[in-house]
């Protein structure tokens, strides 16, 4: 009697590795079970069990997926890399707000799977991400979202501008309005420089901020519940730092 779909592709980790390595093509059985460090009369049953609900083909003693199997992998693999991500450190995915993220990029959130979760020291907790203030400066790009004023701003912002980094911000009501009143002629100088690009979130941010650049992307959450928490996280892997380009983009048509 044929089982059902899930149990064959979830119940077993050979069965559900197999067809993830043939994503990227066909393999011969010699090739299959030296990636997946196994014997080929353990490998072999699990094989037959996906033929038999046609997930995978096999010529000769070369494996391939059908076009049913295709399908399948290819709408496996988000949800896969998402599990990856969230079991990281599920404690702090399950308890901060992920609201603000729009579908598309709550359903590829799988491209942070090299993000790692910082909780920084304690007299460290009001200071600007070193990463980021390192790094900034010598990007070509920096993309950042805060809903906070920090004195350091001005500051930060004229040495990415001295150096040429295209420099896109959006901001809350209330940090243009720090700007104004605290840094008036700093920030006047700023918005008169062909690299600084300025906007004001026209909505409730319900997040405390992130930033992107050429090397890291971070991103600070609120907690479920609304409070401020000091834990970031930060990646530097190429396909996060795309992810969080589309999400200042998304942010950006809320923005005037």
């Amino acid at each position: 009697m044929s089982k059902k779909l899930l149990d064959i592709i979830f119940a077993s980790e050979k069965r559900k590795n197999v067809l993830l390595l043939l994503l990227d093509g066909a393999k011969e059985m010699n090739t299959l079970f030296n990636l997946l460090e196994t014997s080929r009369n353990s490998l072999l049953p699990q094989i037959r069990l996906l033929e038999d609900h046609y997930l995978v083909n096999r010529h000769n003693d070369t494996y391939e997926l059908t076009n049913i199997g295709q399908l399948i992998v290819k709408e496996m693999l988000p949800l896969l890399e998402s599990i990856d991500v969230l079991d990281q450190d599920i404690d702090y995915w399950g308890t901060h707000d992920l609201g603000f993220v729009p579908p598309h990029l709550l359903k590829s959130i799988g491209k942070l799977r090299e993000c790692k979760v910082i909780t920084p020291s304690f007299k460290d907790i009001y200071k600007l991400n070193d990463e980021i203030l390192e790094t900034s400066p010598i990007s070509k790009y920096h993309y950042g979202i805060v809903t906070f004023y920090h004195p350091l701003f001005p500051q930060f912002l004229s040495k990415m501008i001295s150096n040429n980094v295209n420099v896109h911000m959006i901001v809350s009501q209330s940090v243009m309005e720090g700007f104004r009143t605290e840094h008036s002629a700093e920030f006047e100088k700023l918005m008169q420089n062909e690299f600084f690009h300025f906007s004001v979130y026209n909505g409730n941010m319900s997040f405390v901020g992130f930033a992107c650049n050429d090397y890291y992307f971070m991103m600070r959450l609120l907690k479920s519940n609304g409070e401020y928490d000091t834990k970031y996280i930060l990646c530097n892997d190429k396909e996060a730092l795309e992810w969080g380009k589309e999400l200042f983009a998304h942010c950006l048509k809320y923005s005037t």
